[in-house]
């Protein structure tokens, strides 16, 4: 019997959805989903097996013109993951205006097959849901255009049926009890930065960076460090809170979602620490997995 694997790379800019499409095609919570844009920062694998398949979807970093090295680290991400892959889905919002990027000039000279998602448009007109489709097919003429709603999960099975149909004939690239390429610790420290996402504004979250300094699982409770980095005192000062009242609030949501993820109890300690210009600095990008 044949069998199929391919890499599927969904990439589109920030608030498109892409974490949301992506957890809903794989079926678990894999990529941090907040309303802020930007909460992607790393490529991060989902796999599907089935007895005759192997889909791995890759979710990227949203499209954006990099400012700083952080930024151009995650851009890197993006291309890698469009030479690599098998098909790819460009994840769109109905109401969002799409200028000529680079991602849209390597689409359109893309040997790979291609789907264009239009994303939320449980909020919108036939009428729209039409005009955008034709606006597709001026611009890419994709393999396919899908209209969905990821986050009500409408119309992801199409999508699914798309990607089974374009996958190749390939054995399993990952052990078939595999799920993602991170660790346990990795989607810690992710599920901590999602909490920063939602409980702070302005620039905290996007000066933020979380590393798990301490992992010790023992018999009925895992002990878990985390450093959270920031630039400046004032946003430590800020992140911490009058007598610690906001970083309280992200360790009891934090804890809560991360015992969700382990299946299990945990004592978890977080500490802030200022590395001014961190995300300009190459030592602290390569440190935090961002460059290569």
């Amino acid at each position: 019997m044949s069998h199929k694997a391919g890499f599927v790379s969904i990439v589109g800019k920030p608030n498109a959805g892409k974490s949301t499409l992506m957890n809903a095609l794989v079926g678990e919570k894999m990529s941090i989903i907040t309303p802020k844009a930007q909460t992607t920062r790393h490529r991060i694998l989902g796999i599907v097996n089935e007895e005759e398949y192997q889909i791995v979807f890759s979710d990227t970093p949203g499209v954006i013109k990099p400012v700083y090295g952080l930024q151009e680290s995650m851009m890197g991400a993006v291309n890698d993951s469009l030479v690599d892959a098998d098909i790819i889905l460009l994840v769109t919002d109905i109401n969002e205006r799409y200028d000529e990027s680079d991602v849209i000039e390597k689409l359109k000279n893309t040997a790979s097959p291609f789907a264009v998602i239009i994303n939320k448009i449980d909020k919108s007109t036939q009428e729209q849901v039409e005009a955008k489709i034709q606006y597709w097919i001026d611009t890419l003429n994709p393999n396919a255009i899908f209209a969905t709603s990821a986050l009500k999960e409408y119309n992801i099975e199409p999508v699914m049926d798309f990607i089974l149909q374009k996958l190749p004939e390939h054995p399993a690239f990952y052990d078939k009890e595999t799920l993602t390429d991170r660790t346990e610790r990795f989607f810690v420290s992710e599920i901590i930065r999602e909490k920063i996402f939602r409980l702070y504004e302005k620039e905290i979250p996007y000066s933020t960076e979380v590393i798990i300094t301490a992992f010790k699982e023992e018999e009925i409770i895992n002990r878990i460090s985390a450093e959270i980095i920031v630039e400046r005192d004032s946003q430590k000062n800020i992140l911490i809170g009058t007598g610690g009242e906001m970083i309280k609030k992200v360790g009891t949501y934090a804890r809560k979602d991360i015992e969700e993820f382990l299946q299990k109890k945990v004592f978890l300690e977080m500490f802030v620490k200022v590395l001014p210009d961190w995300r300009n600095r190459k030592n602290y990008l390569k440190r935090f997995g961002y460059e290569d």
